[in-house]
């Protein structure tokens, strides 16, 4: 579904992926692990567009998405969960979820559906989003992204800033994502949490690739080498 050829990225003059290739089948759920600083974000920044790539290429589906806007990505079926979440706090939770299916694509994600999966907000659908916690603020999140029924989901630091109870309940939403038929993209700095959903993980060092395998098979020293750059 997604292929990444050797991209180089970052912001400006600064560099923040250097060569960087990976590809994700359909109805995966892929990991990207690493450091504070290693280049994940900007991976899925990459990916959606949102960072101009200084090289290397991109293809969704065998489409070259590489020199593609953003909102035509978005089109093709490529949605994003930013880091920090960046909902609406003036709207409510209903119009945040529903601002999601404003391209129209088909597909089968409605908003009753994602209350499905996240339950938590069932009765929160007409208050501000503003008020609500870190972790109800994230499923909003996910729940936008998805109703823009994407083929490619791509969801950046979920557990960022949250208790581990609720992260545990945000990541056992993703079978029921992928169940939908959508492909997930995982970027996360807690490797056991993303092991546990992922069918392989890549591991990113200063902007490269320093590990790649099957989530199953990749062992903890293995993954503490290529996270930190040294043998512990």
């Amino acid at each position: 579904m997604l292929v990444v050829s050797e991209v180089s990225a970052g912001y400006e003059d600064f560099r923040a992926l250097f060569d960087v290739s990976l590809s994700v089948r359909e109805g995966e759920t892929v990991a990207i692990v690493g450091a504070n600083g290693a280049g994940k974000s900007t991976l899925l920044r990459a990916v959606m567009g949102q960072v101009r790539l200084h090289a290397g290429s991109v293809h969704f589906c065998g489409v070259d998405i590489s020199e593609m806007k953003t909102y035509d990505r978005v089109k093709l079926g490529i949605s994003l969960v930013p880091e920090g979440r960046k909902i609406f706090p003036s709207l409510t939770v209903r119009e945040n979820l529903f601002i999601g299916s404003f391209g129209k694509r088909p597909g089968p994600w409605s908003i009753e559906r994602v209350v499905s999966i996240f339950p938590m907000l069932d009765r929160l659908l007409n208050r501000s989003a503003a008020k609500l916690s870190g972790g109800e603020q994230q499923a909003i999140a996910i729940g936008r992204a998805l109703l823009s029924n994407p083929r490619l989901v791509l969801l950046d630091e979920v557990s960022l800033g949250l208790a581990p109870v609720v992260v545990k309940q945000l990541y056992n939403a993703l079978p029921a994502i992928s169940n939908q038929g959508t492909t997930a993209i995982v970027v996360e700095q807690d490797i056991h949490q993303a092991l546990a959903v992922s069918d392989r993980v890549y591991c990113l060092l200063e902007g490269k690739v320093s590990l790649s395998g099957e989530a199953s098979r990749v062992s903890t020293s293995e993954i503490t080498t290529a996270y930190f750059g040294a043998a512990v």
